[in-house]
């Protein structure tokens, strides 16, 4: 994948479709239950289209926004902002997990990532370093607080300005981006810098649709993390900072409040964090 000439909502939303695409997933799913999931998801859109009474032109301007979503692929940073959260809550409560709370990947995620001792720096350019530093730290444990050697921490995020690496002109292609092996008691800590909050794309169908009904198109700050054991579930999050913007109103209604950070000075006058994450074991 090439780093997009244009920070637009196409070239992004391309950019994250091929990637989707070059994954091909499939599912297990039983034809007696994919006929009941279709027939439940239209039931809900014929009552929707009989209490709004929605109106021939309005049908066809959805027909048009839908080709639109597509042409700008725009489809996984949709169904990213507003349905995985709801999808993500649905698999922690059905496996009836006890460890660390999920969040959504969103459509920005890159496997592969370079790997990083554990204790590190994130890779960033010269210009990063001018933001403020963040030194996040912790633990992988299982469900009695045992340590997890040969864990890894894979984390990626925005820069200061709101832009993710591969998904935006002039960006280093794994700046902040790693994936970190933790040390023999599952520890790791981390210097990166503090992302800032950032419009998901507005030029282009998803950013159409919040202006339809007078939203907004802000996420809160936050780091993504994907964090994997051996014989351990994996988990995909997002941590937040404690009072910062947007944390109570995100596009994508993903925060949790047991995925907020409280960075705090530390004696050199660095932010810095302590999260511990805990993995349920493999089903």
């Amino acid at each position: 994948m090439t780093t997009m000439e244009n920070p637009t909502a196409s070239g992004s939303g391309n950019a994250a479709t091929d990637k989707f695409k070059g994954e091909r997933v499939s599912s297990d799913t039983s034809p007696e239950r994919v006929a009941a999931i279709v027939k439940d998801l239209f039931a809900a859109f014929n009552k929707i289209v009989h209490e709004h009474e929605v109106t021939y032109d309005e049908y066809r301007v959805l027909k048009q926004w839908m080709i639109d979503v597509g042409e700008y692929g725009e489809w996984p940073l949709w169904l990213d902002v507003f349905l995985e959260h709801e999808i993500e809550e649905v698999h922690y409560d059905r496996n009836r997990l006890a460890g660390t709370k999920g969040s959504i990947e969103g459509p920005y995620y890159v496997p592969n990532s370079p790997k990083l001792p554990s204790k590190c720096t994130m890779p960033m350019r010269e210009k990063d370093k001018v933001a403020p530093a963040l030194v996040f730290k912790g633990q992988v444990t299982d469900l009695d607080g045992n340590g997890l050697p040969g864990a890894t921490v894979e984390l990626w995020h925005a820069d200061e300005d709101g832009y993710y690496s591969q998904f935006a002109p002039g960006i280093p292609e794994w700046n902040l981006r790693g994936t970190v092996e933790v040390d023999e008691n599952g520890r790791f800590e981390i210097t990166t810098l503090e992302p800032a909050p950032y419009r998901i794309p507005t030029d282009g169908p998803t950013g159409w649709f919040v202006e339809s009904y007078g939203g907004h198109p802000w996420r809160p700050a936050h780091l993504h993390l994907m964090v994997k054991a051996p014989g351990k579930r994996a988990i995909t999050t997002q941590l937040y900072f404690k009072g910062g913007e947007w944390v109570e109103d995100d596009v994508a209604a993903a925060v949790k409040p047991e995925l907020l950070l409280d960075p705090q000075p530390n004696e050199d006058g660095v932010a810095e964090v302590t999260y511990n994450f805990v993995l349920d074991p493999e089903a």
